[in-house]
């Protein structure tokens, strides 16, 4: 397994913010963590015997309540998604969605996105990796926070396939530049957009609640997609 720099392994760039947890929630998180939760495994984890089959695979960081993931799960059956999310009330809330159609092709892990990705995935796994709105910590002082960093792009390249799909999205116009200055300089990684900049909102990014304020209070946002090379 890859072994990150010491500093890194210590800055979360996520802070747990638990919220109130619905009955449904917690019931969901009792009674479908054993089909669909995932725990921290001994070694790197055998995805074909955790999802039963052999499958192109996705794997989202941060999926919040859930939505995203869940309308692709629900659309692509084809494929298995891992997400990983450590606001419980979004875990209790897409359990019980999936859940209730029927959907088989989901994991789910409540813990640290970067240690899953080092620790619990083998390399060259993942067809593709989305990351949406994550914290931009704006605060200049806390910018050594933020989850797109050198050593998280080259952690990303070792998880993909050759040709995996890395897809990000930001309403944070400088997260937006950091993002473009770091992913641009990786070279296990290939722009998507002729110009190096940004690229169209991608079809299978469905438009959250989150999003769609965002765009009532002005705000734009950032769509940014590599492939690895």
């Amino acid at each position: 397994m890859d072994e990150a720099p010491a500093h890194w392994r210590q800055i979360r760039s996520f802070v747990r913010r638990e919220g109130r947890m619905t009955e449904a929630q917690q019931r969901a998180i009792s009674e479908l963590w054993p089909r669909y939760g995932v725990e921290t495994p001994a070694q790197a984890l055998d995805l074909d015997a955790l999802f039963g089959r052999a499958a192109p695979r996705v794997f989202e960081i941060g999926f919040g309540m859930g939505d995203y993931l869940c309308s692709r799960v629900l659309a692509e059956p084809q494929h298995d998604f891992f997400g990983v999310e450590v606001h419980r009330p979004g875990v209790g809330r897409l359990l019980n969605r999936v859940a209730e159609a029927g959907a088989r092709n989901l994991r789910v892990a409540s813990h640290d996105a970067v240690e899953v990705l080092r620790d619990w995935l083998p390399e060259a796994c993942l067809d593709e990796i989305v990351i949406q709105f994550p914290d931009p910590w704006h605060k200049a002082r806390h910018h050594k926070r933020r989850l797109i960093q050198p050593e998280f792009a080259r952690l990303a390249v070792s998880r993909l396939k050759p040709g995996g799909l890395l897809s990000l999205a930001t309403d944070w116009q400088h997260y937006a530049e950091h993002m473009l200055a770091v992913l641009n300089a990786e070279p296990g990684l290939r722009n998507e957009a002729v110009d190096g900049g940004y690229v169209p909102r991608p079809a299978t990014r469905l438009k959250t609640k989150f999003e769609l304020r965002g765009e009532r209070l002005g705000h734009a946002v950032f769509d940014l997609a590599y492939r690895r090379v």
